[in-house]
């Protein structure tokens, strides 16, 4: 059970609620994907695989992931012996690899977002509509001096225009999917 300061100070309540707030999130996914087999990270790896335009590369996972390169390259080696992905030479640049879900990866993705999305749902259930958008809202406007602190903001403006708007629609589409007929194979684009 997290500590409850009691601040004053609203900023201060606030960072203090979005740090344990953050950490509940990935505790109860871990917690979820677990069940079959997979980590939060995983999950998030086959998610940006599957929902990104092909062909995708570990580079776009780790953008579409907001990563480090190299902690991913160490992520998908795992998957890779773990038979959840595969690694594909380019047929035009034999430099390049692009990123395929293996059948076994593609069966438990399938999986583990049922569960997941059971879970968005579960924690998200008790704010009525309305307030879900206020939320999204701050949220995004934190998410924004994030970007604005890091240096990021041109870069990253590029990155949620160009893909986060076609992706995350993409995204949620498959979403509704699962959660309203559960899962039935690969569904791309």
């Amino acid at each position: 059970m997290p500590v409850k300061f009691a601040f004053d100070n609203p900023l201060l309540r606030a960072w203090l609620l979005l740090h344990q707030t953050y950490n509940l999130i990935l505790k109860s996914e871990d917690a979820v994907f677990a069940k079959v087999g997979l980590t939060t990270q995983q999950h998030g790896v086959l998610m940006a695989i599957k929902y990104i335009q092909d062909p995708v590369t570990p580079t776009d996972v780790s953008n579409w992931l907001d990563r480090n390169p190299n902690g991913i390259s160490m992520l998908l080696y795992r998957m890779e012996k773990d038979g959840l992905v595969s690694r594909v030479r380019d047929l035009r640049d034999r430099r390049s690899v692009r990123l395929v879900i293996t059948e076994r990866g593609n069966e438990i993705f399938g999986q583990a977002t049922i569960i997941g999305w059971q879970l968005v749902e579960k924690m998200l259930s008790d704010l009525p509509e309305e307030d879900l958008w206020t939320l999204i809202s701050l949220l995004e406007k934190v998410r924004e001096q994030g970007f604005k602190n890091l240096n990021l903001g041109e870069a990253m403006e590029e990155i949620k225009i160009k893909n986060e708007a076609q992706n995350i629609a993409r995204f949620l589409a498959k979403m509704s999917i699962y959660a309203d007929t559960g899962y039935s194979g690969d569904e791309r684009n």
